[in-house]
């Protein structure tokens, strides 16, 4: 069953990265709707083509075709209009990986509404800052984890009145039961006026950023940004025509709409989710090979535990395609996967304010550690704090070039916030805040968040390779690397260390592991401070918060 790819792309085949980066174009049409233009396309066309496997911890499983979304997501339009909900609208979404938030959010684009996903592990000072910056008008969450009492808490602060559904079998007083609700609301949706007057940019989605640095900005998409994850999802992530792509993400995470929706489905493949309670690697393998996962896509972490088990234990022959985002990879991690699975990890970069940007791409031999070359419609250039382009080899600021074009995908700016638009993206460039460096055959090599850099004895160093150097010695499971302030040097090396099992802290150990780096990196580089910890401090998509790190050893020296 064909997918719908052709209809969106000027080509579908390219013989080589070049041929791939100068021919490649996206055909946007006049205008277009994700949940019109594909999701009921392909239950015009392709009925029963599977678009969703879904499980969880307790053994359930639902299987949806495009049919069925379409009915579903036709009820949740419904839905959302009975309630009020219009054009414009502002409607939070706290589902953890539960199949409704597929409903919602299509049902939502039906209408034009803005979905605003959100981690169910927002506090109620969390709920408050985003329901008055962004002027929510409804929440649909989960029953658990102590989700509606947090919104009932943050309710009693704010003066902006708000609706509330709930998810599940369960009734709380001031809820709407969505599962109820979705029952009595009609099979059918019949666009109206506003519904058919939408334009291509108008804002679709807005995410919160994870805030590795200050308070989380609002990251605004338009309806043409699913097209830009074709190069995400073809490209990229390799999927397949009715094949099974597991990204492991959680719906309020913006790596979701990389891999659980928009350009899978576009390019015909299925996407599965596995919405567990607490990351177990075991549980993980068990289900990619229960259900035959075809394509697989995890940030470094999820990689790093996964390494860690005996991966012969289980059948991982129908994975043939895996891909790596959301942290630098290190080294050892790509070799310890290859050696267990023949098959080389595939590095690709992007933020929440884009589609992959820079990717291992299929005609690309992978380096490992290095992000790939820039994606078609993506002008990437390495500058200097003055905006002048770097040498070969240098470290310099990825900044994105749009004086010719806005590529497809690549966000509109930060909602309600022109200020902050301004202040990453003037004189026609996009500020990444990420700094990277170009080797002789035009491969990218991330070196970290320009916030990140530890600047030591007049040295300027990256957190990544010393991460890299330290994560290569098999006690180290994870591990952060920041600056310490420091009276003489300005700041020293600190590597904050989780352990791998079987491994207990020492002063023994912490000597072994300096003397470690010392030999595979430069030995100014050496962290002269480690700590042992439980676990790191990490953003709610995952990343490491290195800030958090840094304030509290200020907070120590000051």
């Amino acid at each position: 069953m064909s997918s719908l790819i052709n209809k969106f792309v000027n080509r579908v085949d390219f013989e080589s990265y070049e041929d791939f980066k100068d021919n490649f174009q996206i055909k946007v049409p006049s205008k277009f709707n994700f949940a019109y233009d594909v999701v009921d396309q392909y239950a015009t066309t392709n009925p029963e083509k599977v678009a969703l496997v879904w499980c969880d911890d307790q053994g359930q499983e639902k299987i949806f075709n495009f049919q069925e979304m379409k009915a579903y997501s036709d009820k949740a339009a419904n839905f959302f209009k009975n309630c009020g909900i219009k054009k414009g609208d502002r409607v939070m979404l706290t589902l953890k990986s539960r199949y409704e938030f597929w409903f919602c959010i299509l049902g939502l684009h039906k209408i034009g509404a803005i979905t605003i996903p959100a981690t169910h592990m927002l506090k109620a000072k969390d709920i408050v800052y985003r329901i008055r910056k962004a002027k929510i008008k409804m929440v649909v969450c989960i029953g658990e984890d102590g989700v509606p009492p947090s919104f009932e808490k943050a309710e009693q602060e704010l003066e902006i009145p708000f609706q509330k559904a709930i998810v599940g079998d369960q009734n709380r007083p001031g809820w709407i039961n969505f599962n109820e609700e979705m029952e009595k609301a009609p099979e059918t949706f019949l666009p109206g006026d506003a519904e058919k007057n939408m334009e291509n940019n108008d804002i679709s989605l807005v995410y919160f950023s994870s805030g590795t640095t200050g308070m989380p900005k609002m990251i605004q998409h338009d309806f043409t940004y699913p097209l830009g994850h074709i190069i995400t999802a073809k490209y990229w992530q390799n999927v397949k025509e009715d094949g099974v792509h597991y990204t492991v993400a959680d719906t309020g995470w913006a790596k979701a709409m990389w891999g659980q929706i928009y350009g899978q489905w576009i390019c015909g493949s299925a996407v599965f989710v596995y919405d567990y309670e607490r990351f177990d690697a075991r549980n993980m393998l068990e289900k990619a090979s229960h259900y035959g996962i075809n394509t697989f896509c995890a940030p470094p972490t999820i990689y790093r535990f996964l390494i860690k088990e005996d991966l012969s234990q289980y059948d991982l022959s129908s994975i043939e395609y895996a891909v790596t985002a959301g942290e630098p990879l290190n080294p050892e991690v790509f070799n310890k996967f290859y050696e267990h699975t023949g098959l080389k990890l595939r590095e690709g970069f992007g933020q929440t304010e884009c589609v992959v940007c820079i990717a291992n791409f299929p005609w690309l031999e992978p380096r490992p550690g290095s992000m790939g070359k820039p994606s078609p419609g993506y002008e990437i250039e390495l500058v200097n704090k003055d905006l002048k382009p770097v040498d070969i080899g240098e470290e310099g600021e990825i900044v994105m070039n749009t004086k010719y074009n806005k590529p497809i995908g690549l966000f509109g700016g930060y909602y309600m916030d022109q200020e902050k638009t301004s202040a990453v993206w003037n004189d026609n460039y996009y500020h990444t805040g990420d700094t990277a460096w170009m080797d002789e055959d035009d491969y990218l090599w991330f070196v970290g968040r320009t916030d990140d850099m530890i600047k030591s004895s007049g040295y300027r160093i990256g957190p990544f390779e010393v991460e890299s150097a330290v994560i290569s010695h098999p006690s180290v499971l994870e591990c952060a690397v920041t600056g310490y302030p420091d009276s003489l040097r300005g700041q020293v090396v600190k590597a904050t260390i989780v352990l791998a099992r079987g491994f207990e802290p020492s002063p023994e150990l912490k000597k072994e592991i300096q003397d470690h780096v010392k030999d595979v990196t430069a030995p100014y580089k050496y962290p002269r401070i480690v700590e042992f910890v439980e676990e790191l401090p990490k953003t709610i998509s995952g990343k490491i918060r290195r800030v958090e790190i840094r304030s509290e050893d200020q907070l120590k020296t000051d």
